[in-house]
């Protein structure tokens, strides 16, 4: 298997990095593999640019990386193909094809499970001509930078995550939220993790909080956990911490979500928006 000759290019961004050159529709060398691998734990967020894959291919590249997680959401699986989340605003013969309001508060994905997600991978097929950025929190940064009296009040403590936290608010203000039958609330009960997590690859601590599925710290009086939670999502998403991805065709967007949060910026209404999401399994947070 030969080696394929490509660029990685840092962004000019707190995080991040362009792949360039890369085919992902052809057999990856186990060297090619490495360099991935490495830039991903480097810079968090890799963009495959110009990638003319499969679904069958994205999800074959995915599992490079560890076994993949399937959403509880499966009304929006990709037909055939249970490991694809189809992340979409269209609405087809009255019905959503896809979830979308995906990604409307910051949050890490699948943080609400025993074993959150490693990362996350999605692939461009249908862009609007305008809006559908997506946004993403360097978590490693909001740490580093967090003022020593807020580090030494959280440090070592933990906080509970569920998928539900705002769900009802969600389904409230759009058509995208289904009913939950009695069996997929029973696969998302509330977890409990690390209000900062170590990286199991890199060691590097970052904060494991967001605005969308982390409802309280534990053992904290209400109003302390509330204060604490919103001091450290706002010091999450400083213009500094932000990298503002402005998606190009056939982009393939991988990021880390032991390092990262992200945000969706939102799409028109009238303008047709459709992506593939397949979603490794990470370890428990320590």
């Amino acid at each position: 298997m030969h080696r394929q000759d490509f660029e990685i290019r840092a962004l000019d961004a707190p995080l991040g990095a362009e792949v360039l050159g890369l085919d992902l529709a052809q057999p990856l060398s186990a060297q090619d593999f490495a360099r991935i691998h490495r830039a991903h734990l480097d810079h968090h967020v890799l963009v495959f640019r110009d990638q003319r894959i499969t679904p069958a291919q994205q999800v074959a590249f995915s599992r490079r990386f560890g076994p993949l997680q399937i959403h509880v959401l499966h009304q929006f699986a990709l037909a055939g193909h249970p490991e694809v989340l189809i992340v979409s605003n269209i609405v087809e013969n009255g019905q959503p094809i896809g979830l979308g309001d995906a990604g409307h508060f910051w949050h890490s994905d699948l943080s609400y499970k025993e074993k959150p997600s490693l990362g996350s991978f999605l692939h461009a097929q249908e862009l609007p001509a305008e809006g559908g950025d997506t946004l993403f929190a360097n978590m490693h940064l909001a740490w580093d930078t967090l003022p020593a009296g807020l580090r030494d009040a959280v440090e070592d403590l933990r906080a509970e995550h569920t998928y539900l936290a705002r769900y009802a608010e969600l389904q409230a203000r759009s058509p995208w939220r289904p009913n939950l039958s009695a069996e997929q609330i029973a696969q998302v009960k509330p977890v409990v993790h690390p209000v900062v997590r170590t990286h199991p690859e890199t060691g590097r601590k970052a904060l494991f909080v967001s605005e969308h599925f982390t409802t309280r710290i534990v053992g904290v009086p209400e109003d302390e956990s509330r204060a604490l939670l919103d001091a450290l999502f706002a010091h999450s998403v400083l213009d500094a911490h932000v990298y503002r991805h402005a998606w190009r065709e056939h982009d393939l967007v991988f990021w880390d979500n032991r390092s990262l949060m992200h945000l969706a910026a939102g799409t028109p209404d009238h303008l047709r928006r459709k992506l593939y999401r397949t979603t490794i399994e990470g370890d428990a947070p320590v």
